[in-house]
């Protein structure tokens, strides 16, 4: 772990410094953190920006998808200048102008069966900003094994939900959402209307988590999942439950 900041990250840091949960070694802590996130839409676009804010050292996104029109509303680390472009080199760019301290790692890859242990090796938190089912599952399955820890976000209209599953000391994401639903439901969501300050509730939420987790600190989500109701200002925190039967971390 580097020794010390220099002095241009004490002045860009200047208010972590000032929190006694932070201070100088905990922002040395994020220096040397490394962290992936997957999708760099909406949910990604905030909780990617505030952890390269916060100082992440190595930070990746992953990603397959271009810049749409349609994506302005709500993604917002990407721009009208950048449409077109693959969206991990839109955020890229949008983030090393936020921080050019730390290193940006973009992969341009859709996250399958055959490459998602590969895509997660160096990274001990995903941050999950995928905007389908199917990865999510396929990431679960990886960060139980190579016990990585795994924060979820999802959002619909007004609603939001997001956790910390880390199966060594509570339950996976499948222990909660049992079986992924299928392929009627799934091309139901495709498209959903989301009102486009959500994701950036949510994702501010998985950023947050990911930095108390880094530092040691508070009380993570975990065995809690959170759902966000927008319409209403309400957070309902329900507590979540290791299943031994669960197919992916039961034996664990």
């Amino acid at each position: 772990m580097t020794k010390k900041l220099t002095e241009p990250e004490k002045i860009r840091y200047a208010r972590h410094l000032n929190i006694p949960e932070i201070g100088e070694a905990g922002q040395l802590k994020l220096k040397s953190a490394s962290v992936m996130v997957v999708g760099t839409g909406g949910l990604g676009s905030a909780s990617v920006a505030y952890l390269a804010a916060a100082g992440i050292g190595r930070l990746a996104i992953v990603d397959s998808d271009v810049v749409e029109l349609s994506n302005l509303q709500r993604q917002i680390v990407h721009a009208t200048s950048t449409l077109g472009m693959p969206k991990v080199e839109s955020a890229r760019r949008r983030l090393m102008d936020i921080n050019p301290e730390i290193r940006i790692e973009a992969l341009q890859a859709r996250v399958e069966e055959g490459n998602v242990r590969e895509i997660l090796a160096d990274y001990p938190i995903v941050v999950d900003a995928s905007d389908n089912f199917e990865p999510r599952y396929l990431l679960n399955r990886a960060c139980v094994e190579k016990r990585k820890v795994f924060v979820y976000g999802a959002v619909y209209q007004f609603y939001g939900q997001m956790s910390v599953f880390d199966a060594r000391k509570g339950p996976c994401f499948q222990c909660v959402f049992r079986k992924m639903p299928g392929v009627e439901t799934v091309r139901a969501n495709r498209g959903v209307g989301v009102v486009g300050a959500l994701p950036g509730v949510i994702g501010s939420m998985q950023g947050l988590e990911v930095v108390k987790l880094i530092l040691g600190i508070g009380e993570p989500a975990i065995g809690k999942l959170l759902l966000y109701d927008g319409l209403a200002v309400s957070v309902q925190d329900v507590h979540a439950e290791k299943d031994p039967a669960c197919p992916v971390c039961g034996k664990l």
